[in-house]
Formats: structure tokens, C-alpha cells, sequence
């Protein structure tokens, strides 16, 4: 059973398009060459295949999979690493056949025939599997591992048992949580709200200092990946020729003022007014910029996954902006808020669109974007929790069918949707008595992974389903 996750594990900055698919295989390719260097030394490699099963053989190239379990294996870090670099690293290895490892060894490495995609065949405790072989001394090691969502790993040790490094790294912290009703316990028993028991929690691991500090940077990349987003055109990579759209209507929104900074791009969108068709296009080009950003493997935070990464940065802003909630006091307190929601969802059913579809991620984005906005705007407890019930309760059974096994069509617009029901859902909330409410988030977390449980595999981000088949595209073999 998974008890506390820190904010910084549902809010980790890394690199698109997937946090399952592609940041949870790169993380599992450092781990494992870490892994390796400590039982053997990596001096005396001779070789590595990579095996790719299931949803990441499926959707893995358009996911950029196999790019991810290289940066890994060289030892870049998806936090620092260039991102605009990526492409020309991938392809150096795939011209020369040489791989460096950490930097510090060379091996021949046939792209070709050593990064295995297995579509056909699944292991069986998770869709996305991979496998890394090492050869050395005439011996083969091989390491498993499994990308559960979010970013988040498990691996087995060698004696075929199940590792997840969060639940090894038991931390004993204040209000430890794993239920809705746990979390309503110590928010009644202590009267502080969720953000003060997530940051009392966090406290345990680190000073106030440090963790205003971690939470600023991961505002901040938000905040830059939404500028980026906003002020980039062209086409995404992938073969589907998918134009972004966030470049044209921020323009349009600020009737092509020029702006040389964020600080200034906010002042100009707060200009422009408080009409509401303004702000629901600003809403959706938020969320429009940062999925366009994660399609083309740009730096992005997952929220609490990649394809999802667009609703809780355009929640976020549109209440700095919109609703005058602009402190740094209280951005982090709508991401602890946000987190601690994560957090339920992720103990309770899923974050891995491979093993709950977009509910799981869209779903669950919306629903922490939901709970975080309630409590900014002068919510109880209560009323958060209600707020993120009725966000989950209108994505419940939402597919994952990307057309071409990239994260753009449907992805990107999801995302504003999301964000659209996560603000409505905090309205809701506030305007309501969640004492006479019949559905409890608790029972709409069970409902969404019994829902999980029943879904068609072919719509659990395989591109075997939905929209992927009704769209005569092959999937991205780019």
C-alpha cells in the first residue's frame, strides 16, 4: 500500500510528450544503468538491447519511447537536458551504431535491431513493460521494469519481487493519508485546510525554505512552458501535420501587441478585460500552449501526467490572473492542494492512461485543478473534496485512442476541456452543501478504476480504438 507521495513526485519536471511513455522509460533507463554500475561496473559492457512491450511497443515511437530509453542510458537528465538537442543525439547514435553510456563508455549499438518493439506480447503485471538485456563477460543480465504513470517506475530485483522506489523510501510523516475520508480526518481533527497538511508533511522531508523554493521552480516552468507555447508556431512533429493553434489565438486574444517578457505578455492579457468569452479562450490557449509544448518534447511538469500537463497550469493561471490570486503564497497553496489530490487518485485507481484510459489522466488533472481552485477561492474542505468529485464524475469511462499514437489528437483539446470542467466544478462546489451531496470522491475513485477495470484494452492507449482507427493514419514510425 503507497502511503505519502511528496508533491515533487506528482509534479516532476521533465520532457514530452508522455510522462508514462516516454519520462517513466527514460527514469527506468538511469535507474537501471545505476543499478547495473553497482552490482557489476559498467566499465566491461558489451552490449544493451532494450525490449518495449505492450502499450509502449504500441504507441512507443510516437510517444518517443526509444528516444527516452537512450537519453537515459547516456545519462542525461530529463530535469537539465537540452531539449532542443534530443533529436540530434538520437540520431548521431542511429548513424554511427555508438552509444555512450554515462558519458564514460562507448559500445556499438544497432538501433535497429536493438531497441525490440514487442506489440504484440505484454508482461503481466502492467501494459507498459520494458526489458534492458546487458551483456558482459558472456554473461546476459536482464533488468524489468514498468512505467505505472505519472513518471513513476517499479522494477523487479533479483528475485523476480516488485520494487517501487517511493514505498522502499518510507517517510513517517505527520498526516499520512491514503483515503479521501483519512485526509477529511486530519483536516477536522487539525482545522487546517489540505495545502497546510500536505506542506506539514512535506516539512518533514526538508525545510519551509527549501520547499517554497522547489515549488516556485515548478511554477515557474509551468509558467514558462505556457510563454513558449504562446509564442511558438509552426507544425508538431509526427507525420499528422497538426498546426499549432495557442501561437495564432494569443495573438489574436492581444491583438498582436508586442511583449518581450512574461511579466509583460500577463499584463497585456489582464488588459484585455474580464468578459467571459476572453477568459475562456485565455483558458483554453493556456492549456492549448503547454500540450503543444509537450507534443513537440518540450520541457513540461507533469500534472499529474504528461498529456495531461495542460489543466493545472491553465487553471492555475487563469485564477492568478482572472481572479487576483497572484501571490507566491498562494500558487503553492494550489499546488499542494492539487497534489494531495494526485495523490488519492494514484492510490486509489490509476494515473496510467495504459491501465485507466484518459480518465486517468484528463480526469484526474481536472480534478486536482478542481479541489486546488476551490480552496484558493475561499473553499472549505469539504467543499475541495466536492469540487474534485464532480470534475472525475464527468470524465468517468474517457478513453485513451491517440490517432497515430501521438499525443496530439485528441490530447491536446482535451486538455481544455479539463480545464474548463475543473473551473466549473470548483464553482459548483462553492455555490453547494457537500453534507447533502450523495456521491463522495471516494466512490468516484472506485467507480473510475472498476470503470478501468472494465474498459476495452483497445482504448487504454494502444491506438487500437476510437478515434485512432477511425482516422486512416498509421502510427508514428517518425
Amino acid at each position: 500500500m503507497e502511503k505519502f507521495i511528496s508533491v515533487f513526485d506528482m509534479f516532476k519536471i521533465g520532457v514530452g510528450p508522455s510522462s508514462s511513455h516516454t519520462l517513466g522509460p527514460w527514469v527506468a533507463a538511469l535507474h537501471c544503468m545505476h543499478a547495473y554500475d553497482l552490482q557489476f561496473g559498467n566499465k566491461d559492457i558489451q552490449q544493451i538491447q532494450v525490449k518495449l512491450y505492450g502499450s509502449l511497443a504500441k504507441t512507443g515511437k510516437g510517444h518517443g519511447t526509444d528516444m527516452a530509453v537512450l537519453m537515459g542510458l547516456m545519462g542525461e537528465d530529463p530535469i537539465t537536458t537540452d531539449t532542443s538537442l534530443i533529436n540530434h543525439k538520437v540520431d548521431m547514435i542511429k548513424t554511427n551504431h555508438q552509444l555512450h553510456l554515462n558519458e564514460h563508455k562507448q559500445i556499438e549499438f544497432n538501433y535497429d535491431t536493438d531497441v525490440i518493439f514487442l506489440r504484440d506480447q505484454s508482461l503481466t503485471h502492467h501494459p507498459n513493460a520494458l526489458q534492458f538485456l546487458i551483456s558482459q563477460s558472456g554473461l546476459t543480465h536482464t533488468f524489468t521494469y514498468y512505467s505505472i504513470g505519472g513518471g513513476f517506475i517499479e522494477y523487479e530485483n533479483t528475485k523476480g519481487a516488485l520494487i517501487n522506489p517511493i514505498v522502499d523510501n518510507v517517510v513517517d510523516v505527520p498526516f499520512d493519508f491514503y483515503s479521501t475520508d483519512e485526509l477529511l480526518h486530519w483536516c477536522i481533527k487539525t482545522g487546517m485546510n489540505i495545502s497546510e497538511i500536505v506542506k506539514e508533511n512535506e516539512k518533514t522531508n526538508c525545510s519551509e525554505a527549501l520547499l517554497n523554493t522547489k515549488l516556485d521552480a515548478i511554477w515557474d516552468t509551468m509558467q514558462a512552458c505556457m510563454f513558449k507555447g504562446c509564442t511558438t508556431e509552426g507544425v508538431l512533429p509526427g507525420g499528422l501535420q497538426v498546426r499549432r493553434r495557442a501561437f495564432a489565438l494569443n495573438n489574436q486574444l492581444l491583438k498582436h501587441a508586442q511583449f518581450s517578457n512574461v511579466d509583460e505578455w500577463k499584463n497585456l492579457i489582464q488588459k484585455g478585460g474580464t468578459d467571459f468569452k476572453y477568459i475562456l479562450d485565455w483558458v483554453s490557449c493556456f492549456a492549448l500552449a503547454v500540450n503543444e509544448e509537450n507534443a513537440s518534447f518540450g520541457r513540461v511538469v507533469t500534472a499529474p501526467t504528461n498529456g495531461a500537463a495542460g489543466v493545472v497550469p491553465a487553471v492555475l493561471m487563469y485564477a492568478q490572473l482572472f481572479c487576483n490570486k497572484n501571490t507566491p503564497e498562494q500558487i503553492r497553496q494550489f499546488l499542494m492542494t492539487a497534489s494531495a489530490i494526485g495523490v488519492l487518485f494514484k492510490n486509489g485507481a490509476t494515473i496510467s492512461a495504459a491501465m485507466g484510459g484518459c480518465q486517468a489522466e484528463i480526469g484526474v488533472s481536472s480534478a486536482m485543478a478542481a479541489a486546488a481552485l476551490t480552496e484558493l477561492l475561499g473553499g472549505n474542505q469539504k467543499q475541495c473534496l466536492m469540487a474534485a468529485e464532480i470534475a472525475m464524475e464527468h470524465h468517468l469511462g474517457l478513453t485513451c485512442d491517440p490517432v497515430g499514437g501521438l499525443v496530439q489528437i485528441p490530447c491536446i483539446e482535451r486538455n481544455t476541456m479539463g480545464a474548463i470542467k475543473a473551473i466549473t466544478a470548483a464553482q459548483l462546489a462553492l455555490q453547494s452543501k457537500p453534507d447533502f451531496a450523495l456521491v463522495s470522491l471516494d466512490k468516484v475513485i472506485k467507480t473510475m478504476w472498476n470503470t478501468a477495470l472494465d474498459m476495452s484494452v483497445k482504448y487504454k492507449e494502444t491506438a487500437d480504438g476510437g478515434l485512432a482507427i477511425q482516422i486512416p493514419i498509421a502510427l508514428a514510425e517518425c
